[in-house]
């Protein structure tokens, strides 16, 4: 028997935040009862659990590497453009398996996919400071100004501000590289942050999630099932 919203979180995407707000809601219903209050406890193999009437497939947990190549987007499901769950082979798509955070449409490296909500929750949150690490390409010198610009966090013109973070310059010139290490994850930041020094971002790779680095056996569009010693590595 475990608490409702923990089970929600452990067979769906929702985190158990999340989870809470959709039993409040009315929207889960367990043996076809609306039930609205979280730490019920049910058995989850036959409580007949379901979100929005349709049914939360229990299942064994499933997280992957992938090494993803440029022009697919980190989305379970795109009317125009393909997706990185189109480069998993059909055995290996689990229901409800999706991105644990996004990679823009050009950018390659490591992305996790998982069914684990809860996981997916405590991969992405700024507040659990698991730093994503880039191997960046930019047009124009990095300096040590732009260095301490991201270690104190960069403002934006519209005042948006971004948390501070890691770069440390490796090749300076016309074209610069750079490790970037941040544990925000949002729209297109690692470009605005690069924009806001003057230096467009030219190409971009994600290394590692944690202390998760990319399997460099991966070649663009595969992966591999991720094993708890390889989980446990991104909270290191």
């Amino acid at each position: 028997m475990e608490r409702l919203d923990k089970i929600i979180s452990a067979y769906s995407r929702y985190s158990r935040r999340e989870a809470a707000e959709l039993i409040r809601r009315g929207r889960v219903a367990a043996g076809g009862t609306i039930v609205r209050d979280a730490a019920a406890k049910f058995d989850p193999e036959s409580a007949g659990i379901s979100i929005d009437g349709r049914p939360l497939s229990v299942r064994t947990q499933r997280t992957l590497m992938l090494n993803k190549p440029a022009g697919v987007v980190s989305a379970t499901e795109d009317p125009r453009e393909k997706t990185v769950l189109d480069l998993i082979r059909e055995e290996d798509r689990y229901p409800e398996l999706f991105p644990a955070g996004r990679l823009d449409k050009d950018t390659t490296g490591l992305l996790i996919l998982t069914s684990d909500g809860d996981l997916c929750h405590r991969i992405i949150s700024p507040r659990k400071e698991i730093y994503k690490t880039y191997l960046v390409t930019v047009q124009g010198a990095l300096t040590e100004a732009d260095e301490a610009a991201v270690g104190a966090g960069i403002v934006l013109q519209s005042g948006e501000s971004f948390l501070p973070g890691q770069l440390r310059i490796l090749e300076s010139g016309a074209e610069s590289r750079a490790e970037l290490k941040i544990c925000e994850g949002r729209f297109h930041q690692v470009k605005r942050m690069m924009a806001a020094l003057g230096k467009p971002v030219l190409a971009l790779r994600r290394t590692a999630v944690g202390g998760l680095a990319l399997d460099e056996s991966l070649s663009p569009g595969e992966y591999r099932l991720l094993e708890e010693g390889d989980i446990a590595r991104i909270f290191q």
